[in-house]
């Protein structure tokens, strides 16, 4: 039987589309849910949505773009459980159960959440134990007792009320008209329940016990801002019609930028067209983003093939697909390449594959060059479908990385065992970054039986990056800036003919991201510039 293609399982169409993308070697049991109506939101005093941090509610969280269901439940209360009454048809079941120092929601879906009390009392938003401008605590978490119990819980409309009692900060001195008696008197006044308001949404979002897969992220299809944000995955055929914004509008208009940081996230790259061919033009486009990160090569490059630097990247040899700076501890993020010219060589090269062919002519090229583009999480799901037993050990087996191609650098990772080449999220298990060069790796130091599964692994991963069904080559023109995301997108060249100048730069990932996020919001369906208190991610 003739070896299995790892492509012929997978029908790689030009597009592929997977709103979450999830490669965890290991299976996740996550609790479904459901929603069907949206959230109606009644009315609050003005000083009411100041008390509990709601300043900003309605324009956060009335969408309906983002529907939510929540129904009366009538649940049977246990013994050790006090039964709290429902506030109408449209509010979760609570229970307020003493002995396990919790409360218990009861979803639209039956589902049922456990929230600790310590953990609401920590997580109160009001102006109080909340700042509302900073988003910085201003709660004492540390005189909070162990087992504080709430005096009374209700289910309302708007959400979870608490009544907790008073923390030692909350009770002030008394104030005795006699000064005399002020001076031997150690009475306080007894200060008033401290209450708690927490929005439906924002527990479900942040529902623990037990996690809510989706939760109340269950949106409509007509949510630009979701579909912007979906993985599309793709092989060769994205070369038909890649990702492409254009420079003038990126540097005009906020929304430009948003709409190119929106292909970026969906494809994991993006071509910029119209950009001046010079360095100033070109940095200036790159920090519509974000300040760019300085590295051991520099903060913006201008550089051609002269091993300026002890790398690869400054000769004119071959490179095979690769990520960027893999003995980082935190890889670079985005990165941009922009040619600013390509033209024939004035003297015989020194170095790489291409010398030989230079000897016959004493100018020679511009030949060669042409850019390699392989999606990462692409790759990595075929190798999961093809080779399960590759993927989970190159999502396990660490491998040690360094950089000291110059004297004056020795660059390896924090962690001195190295990091694995398929990166996950701990809490959700979805792959979030591919950690790959093998011209990068130092000694393997990993255990006995380790290492021929590692390079079995190794060579399968490998042959899927190589096929041309998964590969996009391009030649990078004067003008045409290309960015991609390091974490996602492998990038490589063929070897070339003649002197070729680049420039570019990289930018944090947390910064691309913090800008995408702020912009998503800014100019998405919300329409929102103020952030609240209850935001998601805070």
């Amino acid at each position: 039987m003739p070896p299995r293609n790892p492509w012929s399982p997978f029908t790689v169409p030009p597009l592929c589309r997977s709103p979450r993308f999830n490669c965890h070697p290991r299976t996740t049991a996550r609790v479904p849910f459901s929603s069907t109506r949206p959230l109606v939101i009644q009315s609050l005093s003005s000083p009411a949505r100041q008390r509990f941090g709601f300043s900003t509610f309605s324009a956060l969280h009335v969408n309906t773009a983002r529907p939510l269901a929540f129904e009366a439940l009538s649940a049977s209360s246990p013994t050790s459980a006090q039964e709290v009454q429902q506030n109408g048809p449209s509010s979760p079941g609570v229970l307020l159960d003493a002995k396990s120092k919790s409360i218990h929601v009861t979803w639209a879906s039956g589902i049922t959440s456990k929230f600790h009390n310590i953990w609401l009392r920590d997580h109160c938003r009001c102006a109080q134990c909340y700042h509302p401008k900073t988003k910085q605590r201003l709660i004492n978490t540390f005189q909070i007792p162990a087992d504080i119990q709430p005096t009374s819980v209700e289910s309302t409309t708007e959400g979870l009320l608490v009544q907790w009692p008073p923390l030692p900060s909350e009770v002030a001195p008394s104030l005795p008209s006699d000064s005399s008696h002020a001076a031997i008197s150690g009475d306080s006044v007894s200060a008033p329940d401290h209450a708690s308001l927490y929005p439906w949404r924002w527990l479900m979002d942040n529902s623990y016990a037990p996690l809510l897969s989706g939760a109340s992220k269950v949106i409509a299809a007509n949510d630009s801002t979701s579909q912007a944000s979906e993985k599309v995955l793709w092989g060769k055929g994205i070369g038909t019609s890649p990702p492409t914004v254009n420079y003038e509008e990126v540097m005009q208009s906020e929304e430009g930028v948003l709409k190119w940081l929106n292909k970026i996230s969906q494809y994991g790259f993006s071509f910029v067209n119209g950009v001046p061919p010079t360095p100033t033009d070109t940095e200036a486009l790159i920090r519509r983003i974000s300040f760019i990160r300085e590295t051991h090569y520099g903060g913006f490059w201008d550089f051609t093939s002269d091993l300026s630097h002890g790398d690869t990247a400054y000769t004119d040899l071959a490179l095979q697909a690769h990520t960027d700076t893999t003995y980082f501890t935190d890889p670079a993020g985005l990165q941009m390449f922009h040619l600013l010219s390509h033209t024939a060589s004035k003297s015989v090269a020194s170095s790489g594959a291409a010398s030989s062919k230079s000897n016959s002519a004493p100018s020679v090229g511009p030949s060669g060059g042409e850019s390699l583009l392989v999606d990462g999480f692409l790759a990595a799901a075929v190798l999961k479908d093809v080779h399960p037993e590759a993927y989970e050990t190159l999502s396990r087996v660490r491998i040690r990385t360094h950089s000291a191609g110059d004297d004056n650098t020795m660059i390896r990772p924090l962690m001195d065992g190295g990091y694995p080449i398929l990166q996950h999220d701990d809490a959700t298990g979805e792959l979030v970054l591919i950690r790959y060069n093998n011209d990068d790796r130092s000694v393997l130091r990993i255990p006995e039986a380790e290492v021929e599964p590692f390079y079995d692994a190794l060579r399968k991963w490998n042959e899927i990056l190589t096929n041309e069904e998964g590969q996009y080559w391009t030649q990078l023109k004067p003008g045409t800036a290309l960015i991609f995301d390091n974490h996602r997108v492998l990038h490589g060249r063929s070897s070339f003919v003649g002197n070729r100048r680049l420039c570019g730069a990289y930018i944090p990932h947390d910064d691309y991201r913090s800008r995408l996020t702020v912009l998503r919001t800014k100019f998405g369906d919300a329409k929102r510039s103020v952030r609240g208190v209850w935001d998601d991610g805070i």
